[in-house]
């Protein structure tokens, strides 16, 4: 019997070429958030299955959420979001960090889930965090950091839009309905909106509130609440214009205490919510420190990459690799000086010492991804001149290690 070389259901394998991409989308989602001044954190894979129990939501901890017993007894979880993580990490310090706090972090995140386009069982997530700010303005930071980031990828504002809501209206409107099961229930099946057919959205609705048609009417109004059109004065200053108000934006975690948003891809190929976030102001409470206003979104990789394919706005991506060096005799232990000096100056170079015939060499060096091709003999190594290859473009040229180094660190 031999084994499987597929990777678990909902995971994935990255080669090269995957990571490559990941590489490429991490390094811009660092750069932006750092740009607003976030610094970045992290945090153990398990943690205690309580802090999600507390305000995760049902669905997530009953359903999702990969939890089991140590050796020592302890119910533990691998996280599946890092919201409760980092408010236990600002109540642990509550009194030592100076605020506004601004963090952020790219983990490692499962959930055990049906895996489907743009929803897989393991993912990672950029998780953005602002705590200490108690009005709209820190909304408006948080919002301006997730547009700002699809736009550093290429997007414009015809490619997304970014849909706000009030939980705390929502609240009030769903209370009013009568509530026939709780309010968190409610508010849950509100989330569900976008999801379900009219009818089948109002006929469920009766079985959670008194006033179905009341509270449906109210769902389906266009325009702002108080609090949306003060929030969309503060984005469209900083040039955040593609924001609507969407009175039945929930979100399901049950932290959620007042503005939630969610950004979804226009694309009809891809017509989604992508990601989002929103206020959780008590969170940073329930582990028994001073509450700290805060506001944060998670955005998902496999979603991001899914936008930025629909949308034509990822890169060719040369591999990392600037050249293989294909040695030619035995020259092995002699040509090490040469390729120390190159690194030394900023050349990735891959050594082929392999005993294959010298096409056969040039065939993989191809199919590494790796674009140039360099020729060391014995020759070379004499007259400190080496045949340099294009392999895309099949030119070589003849050159010194001083001309590769220059090639290489000054024209990439």
């Amino acid at each position: 019997m031999s084994l499987p070389t597929q990777p678990y259901k909902g995971a994935r394998d990255f080669y090269p070429e995957d990571k490559r991409i990941q590489k490429y989308m991490f390094a811009k989602l660092r750069q932006v958030v750092e740009s607003f001044g976030y610094q970045e954190y992290d945090a153990p894979l398990l943690e205690p299955f309580d802090i999600y129990a507390a305000k995760s939501g049902d669905e997530l901890v009953n359903e999702q959420l990969y939890s089991f017993e140590d050796k020592g007894g302890r119910k533990v979880a691998i996280r599946p979001e890092m919201t409760p993580t980092v408010s236990r990490m600002v109540a642990a310090r509550r009194q030592e960090l100076a605020y506004p706090l601004r963090l952020y972090s790219i983990p490692n995140l499962w959930r055990y889930e049906r895996p489907q386009h743009g929803r897989l069982r393991e993912h990672w997530q950029l998780n953005v965090d602002l705590f200490g700010i108690e009005g709209l303005e820190g909304d408006a930071e948080i919002i301006q950091v997730a547009d700002s980031i699809l736009k550093a990828f290429g997007a414009t504002p015809q490619m997304y839009e970014i849909r706000i809501n009030s939980r705390n209206l929502l609240e009030k409107r769903v209370k009013a309905a009568g509530v026939k099961t709780s309010v968190g229930e409610a508010i849950r099946f509100v989330d569900k909106f976008e999801k379900l057919s009219k009818d089948e959205f109002r006929f469920k609705l009766g079985e959670v509130v008194e006033k179905p048609d009341e509270l449906y009417g109210f769902l389906t109004e266009d325009g702002d609440s108080e609090e949306t059109k003060n929030l969309k004065i503060l984005l469209e200053k900083s040039g955040v214009t593609n924001v609507r108000s969407v009175y039945s934006l929930a979100r399901g975690f049950d932290y959620y205490s007042d503005i939630v948003f969610e950004v979804f891809d226009t694309s009809p190929a891809n017509n989604r919510s992508m990601f989002g976030g929103g206020r959780y102001d008590g969170l940073v409470g329930l582990f028994g420190a001073e509450p700290v206003p805060t506001v944060g979104f998670g955005m998902g990789d496999v979603t991001l990459q899914n936008f930025l394919v629909t949308h034509r706005l990822l890169p060719d991506l040369p591999a990392e690799t600037d050249l293989v060096a294909i040695l030619i005799g035995d020259v092995y232990a002699g040509a090490q000086a040469a390729l120390a000096n190159l690194r030394e100056n900023g050349v990735n170079v891959a050594v082929d010492a392999s005993d294959r015939k010298l096409d056969s060499k040039i065939k993989h060096a191809v199919k590494s991804g790796t674009r140039y091709a360099l020729f060391i003999g014995e020759t070379e190594l004499s007259a400190g001149r080496f045949k340099l290859r294009d392999l895309t473009k099949g030119q070589e040229d003849e050159l010194s290690a001083k001309e590769i180094i220059n090639k290489f660190t000054k024209h990439p």
